[in-house]
């Protein structure tokens, strides 16, 4: 049987807009009348499908959250955050990867144009460097929300942290525990998180007299071994630095690999050394 809107007005001798309405609590509706509406519904098992009534509203009750990574503890956090609040609110939550490539958040930004989500939450790629597909989402209404990764040429509300102040106190940590020579690792020159980061990096170094050395300053991607092997290389070189700033996650678990691997080769070879 199919239990629809149609099927209970008939039922209880209602018209489908009075149904309608009772189901949404409308105070056009005495309670009497919504009492026997709901009643019927719940004994029938009716479910309301909530797209063909969005469609009506010209709403979807969905929103689009778009993000470089799901491997990354910053972005599980926030999906969990938005996800709670969509919830509560009765929105439904689609979660659209661009694994870093522009490329990819270009297609997912026109296939958000067709009007299938309210609003969109975004955290851009670290190759964006245009901005065009993001001004056609704010041209065809679509609200926008940028997170973490910001585009700053579009007026629009975004969510950030103190980027600076970070890269600042991360870097003034290094050198109050004897660093000398930090390396600094960013994923990209276009984010401003990263240049707020690395100014603050910079300005740490300057209030502590230490030099800055270009060497030091490794640009990342998003290829992992092509990372892993910069920070070979980096680590590897006899003027290698004595404390790291990773910029993002990415790079520190890079770091953090490489290291690990470093010591348990050591180890390796110093336990093969004294069984001889």
């Amino acid at each position: 049987m199919n239990v629809n809107i149609k099927w209970l007005a008939r039922e209880l001798n209602l018209s489908i807009a009075t149904v309608s309405r009772a189901l949404q609590d409308s105070y056009m509706v005495s309670e009497e009348t919504k009492q026997r509406v709901l009643d019927l519904a719940k004994k029938a098992n009716y479910r309301a499908n909530p797209y063909a009534s969005s469609l009506r509203r010209q709403k979807s009750k969905t929103i689009a959250v778009v993000i470089p990574e799901i491997a990354n503890n910053f972005f599980s956090l926030a999906i969990n955050g938005i996800d709670e609040v969509a919830q509560k609110n009765n929105y439904h939550m689609l979660i659209y990867l661009t694994h870093d490539s522009l490329e990819r958040e270009i297609s997912i930004t026109q296939h958000l144009l067709n009007g299938r989500v309210d609003g969109v939450l975004i955290s851009v790629s670290s190759e964006t460097n245009t901005f065009n597909h993001l001004v056609e989402l704010k041209k065809s209404n679509i609200p926008v929300v940028f997170f973490d990764r910001v585009c700053n040429e579009i007026d629009t509300v975004k969510i950030t942290t103190d980027d600076y102040q970070s890269g600042f106190n991360a870097t003034e940590h290094l050198i109050q525990n004897g660093c000398k020579r930090i390396g600094y690792l960013q994923i990209s020159k276009h984010l401003s998180i990263g240049q707020k980061r690395f100014k603050g990096y910079i300005d740490a170094l300057n209030k502590h007299d230490l030099p800055q050395d270009d060497s030091l300053v490794i640009l990342g991607s998003t290829n992992a071994d092509e990372n892993h092997a910069h920070i070979k290389k980096m680590l590897a070189s006899k003027k290698r630095p004595d404390g790291v700033f990773a910029s993002v996650e990415s790079l520190a678990i890079s770091c953090t690999m490489f290291v690990r691997n470093w010591v348990c080769e050591f180890l390796k070879t110093l336990r093969l050394a004294l069984t001889k």
